[in-house]
């Protein structure tokens, strides 16, 4: 098993003085999930977890949407060809009558490049592979005061323990509409350590997470919209921007999405229902 951070060496400057010392970095490697057997997808990850982002990937495809439609995960051996297990590569077995998707050129350029197809293909997919639906309010009491809101991205950041180490590291935790928190991943990239909380879940049989609040380090693309729309998550808080297309799902999706929550100032771009605000407050 590959580590979370590696050793490099490093001349610094401060203040015109000249050293070499090593550095912490996190570590980058290839992981390839396979679907019985057949490729499937490339991701460059941070190890560790590997089974949990396989699945958490998989429910962002369709393909996955409860813990007993999985029969097994594992490493696969000879991956090389002196038969090395690198454990960067992982197979994920579905359990008997859950229905194997058609791997096909097209369906690896889109999970692989976010969203980098038109916008209404991409939309289009999600529409048609999400299990539950957002818009019907499946826990219609989940409702997050903004105060709540303003204090996720220091406790965020507080979880962080690798990040204090390399700075190099995407983070994405689960919380309650309480703020309390429940689950927390890091990642080189930010959709994999979506795709790792979410898989987490997957395996617990925790899926869909309708009272959950997704807070993720960094912007809100399409393709963090599309996984918090695909595990149920009815609301995507980030500290920075969202892209246009990840507005349009959440408006489309009914997803309440939330972008620059940095201390008491956030923007709502999409659902705000489930604020919980002062109604006296919420005009303008």
């Amino acid at each position: 098993m590959g580590r979370v951070t590696e050793r490099r060496r490093v001349i610094r400057i401060r203040g015109g003085a000249v050293s070499s010392r090593p550095d912490t970095l996190v570590a980058e490697e290839p992981l390839e999930i396979r679907l019985n057997g057949r490729p499937l997808a490339i991701t460059m990850r941070t190890p560790g977890d590997d089974f949990a982002l396989a699945a958490g990937f998989l429910v962002s495809e369709g393909v996955l949407g409860a813990a007993d439609e999985v029969a097994n995960i594992v490493y696969c051996a000879g991956a090389t060809e002196d038969g090395r297990n690198t454990y960067n590569v992982v197979d994920v077995r579905l359990a008997d009558g859950v229905p194997v998707p058609d791997i096909t050129l097209e369906r690896n350029v889109y999970t692989t490049s976010s969203c980098g197809l038109c916008g209404k293909a991409s939309l289009d997919a999600v529409r048609t592979t999400a299990r539950w639906s957002l818009t019907a309010d499946p826990d219609p009491a989940l409702r997050i005061a903004p105060e709540t809101l303003a204090t996720l991205p220091d406790r965020l950041r507080s979880t962080q323990r690798v990040f204090e180490r390399t700075g190099g590291l995407h983070a994405a935790a689960l919380f309650t509409a309480d703020g309390e928190l429940l689950d927390v991943q890091e990642d080189v990239g930010r959709h994999n350590a979506v795709d790792k909380v979410v898989g987490r879940a997957l395996r617990d049989d925790r899926l869909p997470l309708s009272s959950s609040v997704l807070m993720v380090s960094g912007r809100a693309s399409f393709e963090l919209a599309q996984k918090a729309v695909m595990a149920g998550i009815p609301v995507l808080a980030a500290v920075s921007a969202p892209s246009s297309l990840a507005v349009d799902l959440a408006a489309e999706a009914g997803l309440t999405l939330v972008g620059f929550l940095r201390g008491a100032s956030m923007n709502i771009y999409a659902g705000e229902h489930r604020l919980a605000w002062d109604g006296a407050n919420a005009g303008g």
